[in-house]
C-alpha cells in the first residue's frame, strides 16, 4: 500500500505582500534559515525534497493552500508569479502536489 504524502496547508489569509508571503511559506515549510526570501529560492526550496519537513521526504509533499483569494486579488501580479513557480515546481518534482483550497 502506497503512503499518503505529508499534508502541509499554507494560510495566505491575510498576506499583504510578497514579503508576508515568503514569511508564511518558510514557515509552513519549516524551511531553513537561509531560505532565500524570493522567487529562485522558493523554486528551490520547492524541487528539494531534502529542505522539506522531515515527514515529506521519504513520503511526498501536499501543501493545501487556504486564503489565497485576498492576496491574489490584491496582488495580481505577484499571484500569477507564485502560481507560476508553484507550478513550474510541481511539474519538475513528482513527489510535490500543490492544490488551491477554494474555500
Amino acid at each position: 500500500m502506497a503512503t499518503s504524502p505529508h499534508l502541509v496547508t499554507l494560510d495566505l489569509d491575510g498576506v499583504a505582500d510578497k514579503a508576508g508571503l515568503m514569511d508564511r511559506i518558510a514557515a509552513a515549510l519549516e524551511l531553513p534559515d537561509w531560505f532565500g526570501r524570493n522567487w529562485d529560492a522558493l523554486t528551490d526550496s520547492l524541487r528539494d525534497p531534502s529542505v522539506w519537513p522531515p515527514e515529506a521526504v521519504d513520503r511526498g509533499l501536499l501543501i493545501v493552500v487556504t486564503g489565497w483569494q485576498g492576496y491574489a486579488r490584491s496582488r495580481p501580479d505577484e499571484w500569477e508569479t507564485a502560481r507560476q513557480v508553484v507550478a513550474d515546481a510541481s511539474a519538475d518534482e513528482p513527489a510535490l502536489t500543490v492544490a488551491l483550497a477554494l474555500r
